[in-house]
């Protein structure tokens, strides 16, 4: 077909969408709410996937992470009124992992306690974390103002502590929290600095309503203060948990041995601890997971998005199969004037194709802005890539060359002679 002739084909295909609007508007908004879902599923795939790799990541992709685990089977002693278990990982074990391994970095221990913190009438129970001053740098946690726990901290077994974000703004929502005092169990400490908050993982080691709110005090003044046990009341009957270290932060030098560190660790445990007390996990491997579960999630969601693209495409054919048998006299005048079957099928394309482009660009600019909706409704986090933009939009253009190829042969089958006999 020469150029003059599609150009004017293709304005022929226009014209007749804006003779009814109206009617070319409503068969739009399917394709529009099509697009819009695609890219609003995969936005919120891919904000869960981002988020999740961000909690992650604020572990150490060069971390091995070694955690105290209560074993199913109590092993305990003394009478049932008063229980004490024994578990989970020692100073032994922070030393046999600093003599065996070269490739070591450093490792960090950590003691969680869980105590009321007070500062006059407001109070919180967060996590107490007694731990060295590197676990700043092996964690990548941010100072929001002051400064961290120090070596000197260490030295004088200083009452001393930090606060995360959430708890200096519950404690001190009208003033700043450095050098003011806050009432840790039956001890005071003066802040000396806060962090940001931590985001809360899946399998986060704080108890339930405790959320990630922390505190760090420094490591010999939680031993000092705490030693090694901790009594919790159950049904009327006191049980002791002795735990010496909750955590082992190990930092590997060179990212290629963190695997190979992560099964050493994990061995080495297992021929020390006749019990299951502790579990090893490295948040290189769980990232590579929550990436492979995060693709997963976002071909299942965008899936599911693009059925309601298919759903549009059909009732864009259905419309012009009416539109076919409405204009069924015209087709007649066309063919009879000499118009071919390609400028028929052409013609009927162009018009299916136009709504989807048109239904398309809209369906994309709504789509950009559903982060913003769905962070206001749902609370969601939702990121819009540029692919999936041009992923939604591709798809709307296929679905309506292919909508629009039944109706469009058709219209060109027709006989010219019946079409112009048409009522």
């Amino acid at each position: 077909m020469k150029g003059p002739s599609l150009l004017r084909t293709v304005r022929l295909g226009v014209s007749s969408l804006l003779l009814h609007k109206l009617r070319s508007l409503l068969t739009m908004l399917g394709v529009l709410f099509g697009v819009f879902a695609v890219i609003a599923m995969l936005a919120i795939g891919e904000g869960g996937r981002v988020e999740a790799i961000e909690r992650i990541r604020g572990l150490g992709t060069q971390n091995v992470l070694a955690r105290s685990v209560k074993p199913r089977e109590d092993f305990a002693t003394g009478q049932q009124a008063v229980r004490v278990i024994n578990y989970g990982l020692t100073e032994e074990d922070l030393a046999r992992i600093e003599q065996t391994f070269p490739c070591v970095q450093r490792v960090v221990p950590v003691r969680e306690i869980y105590e009321e913190v007070r500062c006059g009438e407001r109070a919180m129970n967060p996590r107490v974390v007694a731990t060295l001053p590197n676990y700043l740098d092996v964690t990548g946690r941010k100072i929001a103002e002051g400064r961290f726990l120090a070596d000197e901290d260490e030295r004088r077994v200083a009452n001393v502590c930090v606060l995360d974000y959430d708890v200096a703004r519950h404690l001190f929502p009208f003033a700043s929290p450095l050098g003011k005092e806050v009432k840790i169990g039956g001890d005071y400490y003066t802040v000396v600095g806060t962090v940001l908050t931590r985001l809360r993982q899946k399998d986060d080691p704080a108890p339930a309503g405790q959320g990630t709110a922390e505190v760090f005090i420094p490591l010999e003044t939680g031993r000092k203060w705490y030693g090694s046990m901790q009594v919790k009341l159950r049904a009327g009957s006191r049980e002791m948990e002795e735990v010496e270290l909750h955590e082992l932060i190990v930092e590997v030098a060179e990212l290629d041995n963190v695997m190979f560190v992560a099964d050493a660790v994990r061995e080495m445990l297992e021929r020390n601890h006749p019990q299951t007390d502790f579990e090893v996990r490295v948040p290189l491997e769980m990232m590579r997971e929550v990436e492979a579960q995060g693709r997963l999630w976002s071909f299942v969601l965008g899936a599911i998005a693009v059925i309601s693209l298919v759903v549009g495409g059909i009732g864009i054919t259905n419309v012009m199969l009416a539109t076919v048998t409405e204009r069924t006299r015209e087709i007649g005048i066309r063919r009879a004037l000499g118009a071919k079957r390609k400028h028929i099928v052409t013609q009927f394309l162009v018009e299916t194709v136009t709504l989807c482009i048109g239904g398309g660009l809209v369906g994309v600019a709504a789509g950009l802005l559903s982060p913003w909706i769905l962070e206001l409704v749902l609370e969601k986090r939702a990121i819009v890539t540029p692919g999936s933009s041009f992923l939604a939009f591709g798809i709307s253009v296929v679905i309506g060359i292919f909508a629009g190829m039944y109706p469009a042969w058709s219209a060109a089958r027709m006989d010219p002679v019946e079409a112009l006999r048409h009522e």
